[in-house]
């Protein structure tokens, strides 16, 4: 895909004038994250690892609904709560290793409808397999560029 595609193009941009406040503009939504508290060691607001959970845990309940609706189980609510964590006591023990995962995140299900035990533990298995969830495990490549305009 190049750069200059604008299908799925998202764009970010702050300036000076609020240098921690980031402006998004996604499939003609505008969201904001506005970091403007962490000098003064403060969470005021959704950070970008709360987007990287949100759209985790969007993907999952939306592939559980979609595999719930395929096999008409009774699925009638999905939630995910998630928590992401820095491992940093691991970070001098796998430094070399370029394998290591030092970031971790924790998925905890809910499911609400009246479902047998063996659907439950097979809707458990099917929100690991969302399209995000595979990608933020696979690891993604990142391409720099400068517009020199």
């Amino acid at each position: 895909m190049s750069i200059n595609e604008t299908d799925g193009l998202v764009t970010v941009s702050a300036d000076s004038s609020a240098p921690y406040v980031a402006n998004i503009q996604a499939s003609g939504q505008k969201m904001t994250i506005d970091e403007t508290g962490v000098v003064q060691g403060l969470k005021i607001g959704a950070d970008p690892y709360d987007y990287i959970l949100s759209a985790l845990g969007a993907c999952t309940v939306i592939t559980l609904h979609m595999y719930a609706q395929r096999k008409g189980w009774p699925l009638e609510r999905a939630e995910v709560s998630l928590r992401h964590e820095r491992l940093h006591r691991n970070d001098c023990v796998a430094c070399e290793d370029a394998q290591a995962k030092l970031d971790h995140i924790w998925k905890n299900l809910r499911l609400i409808g009246d479902l047998t035990p063996d659907q439950r533990k097979r809707l458990e298995l099917i929100s690991s397999k969302c399209p995000v969830q595979k990608t933020l495990e696979a690891g993604i490549t990142v391409q720099t560029t400068l517009d020199i305009s």
